[in-house]
């Protein structure tokens, strides 16, 4: 066993990676969840990818990816990915705020953040890319929580989570999930679900807005208005709905060893091998995601004698920005990137392995 990356997969994906290994196209879906600095646990499986394992791909990619998943993904589909993938987690490890910031000025830096990341030519490059399609969640907000005003918003989250307390499909009365994909492509994943949802097209107009509102926290980051193809309205944070998924993913068909109709597998980078449907799941204990939909998925994450060895024996996380001090909080990001470099070593040592002894295990 693996002592720093754990290997779950589904029943389908099992068989599949025994019999033919950890191929790069053996996956057609690449998901990312919400989770804000979670993801620094990732950053080094991040730039694998980026680097080496998706570096040459010419065969189609989907990425699916809300909040923080969304953002990896579009450095993914820049034409120098690992150089935007280095963009997003410099400028994100060194976030400076000046003490008690507000709404307004933690808007700001993630504007800009953002604009780093994209670069002069960035939202061309995803819209253009022939390989890579991004498929951005967002949420459209409807009730109270449409508004800025603080005391207005927090009742329409009040109210949004004893909904979803009661069920899911409830959210539909206070947001709506917009899927922005690539040339409007079939989105990787069956978002018939109960809750309403529209599909709408990536656009030169839009790429930016549907990033910026996917990561808008709310009560934290300012939501994004009247995003062009998606309609008048207050856009926000993506993993309001979609924090961990809970759909079934779509993989599309791949040759693998002169084999045209194989199924595709999904690979799901992930914090943690538990999955909550949306945000407000965090605070439902009994709801996590339907393990029948992994089927044809392969779930990297960090094992518990990994998290054990980081600083503070944690992942990080948004508390980290009030715990800490401002270059405590850097450096405990910046080490946890360098030591995530471990998993990709790891993982990429994996590939090289024998099938029977790839230390798979099956989720559930």
């Amino acid at each position: 066993m693996s002592s720093s990356l754990t290997l779950y997969a589904g029943k389908t994906a099992y068989h599949t990676i025994k019999q033919y290994g950890l191929q790069p196209d053996l996956f057609t879906t690449l998901v990312g969840a919400s989770g804000g600095p979670k993801w620094f646990v990732l950053a080094g499986l991040d730039r694998y990818f980026c680097g080496d394992f998706f570096k040459d791909r010419t065969t189609p990619l989907d990425t699916l990816g809300s909040s923080a998943g969304a953002w990896r993904f579009s450095c993914y589909a820049q034409n120098d990915k690992l150089a935007a993938i280095n963009r997003l987690i410099d400028g994100y490890a060194n976030l400076s705020y000046p003490k008690k910031a507000n709404k307004q000025q933690v808007t700001a830096q993630s504007e800009q953040l953002l604009q780093h990341v994209l670069g002069q030519n960035g939202v061309n490059e995803i819209i253009n890319n022939p390989n890579i399609s991004n498929h951005i969640i967002v949420a459209r907000s409807k009730g109270l929580s449409r508004h800025e005003n603080p005391v207005l918003q927090l009742g329409g989250l009040l109210a949004s989570a004893m909904a979803n307390a009661r069920s899911r499909k409830r959210l539909s009365k206070h947001y709506q999930r917009i899927i922005f994909s690539q040339n409007q492509s079939t989105a990787p994943f069956d978002y018939n679900d109960g809750i309403d949802s529209k599909q709408v097209a990536l656009s030169a107009d839009n790429t930016y807005d549907a990033l910026l509102a996917t990561g808008a926290i709310p009560l934290l980051i300012g939501g994004v208005r009247d995003i062009s193809g998606a309609g008048p309205g207050m856009y926000r944070d993506g993993g309001i709905i979609d924090y961990h998924f809970d759909q079934r993913f779509l993989a599309r068909p791949v040759t693998v060893d002169g084999n045209p109709s194989k199924e595709g597998l999904v690979l799901y980078p992930h914090f943690h091998h538990k999955f909550k449907p949306g945000w407000f799941d965090k605070y439902v204990k009994h709801r996590y995601s339907n393990q029948e939909y992994f089927d044809n998925v392969l779930v990297l994450s960090p094992s518990q004698q990994f998290v054990s060895s980081l600083p503070y024996q944690k992942i990080p996380d948004r508390t980290d920005f009030k715990t800490l001090s401002e270059q405590q909080r850097i450096d405990y990001f910046l080490q946890v990137v360098a030591e995530s470099s471990r998993l990709a070593a790891e993982f990429d040592d994996l590939c090289q392995l024998d099938l029977e002894h790839l230390p798979v295990q099956l989720i559930g």
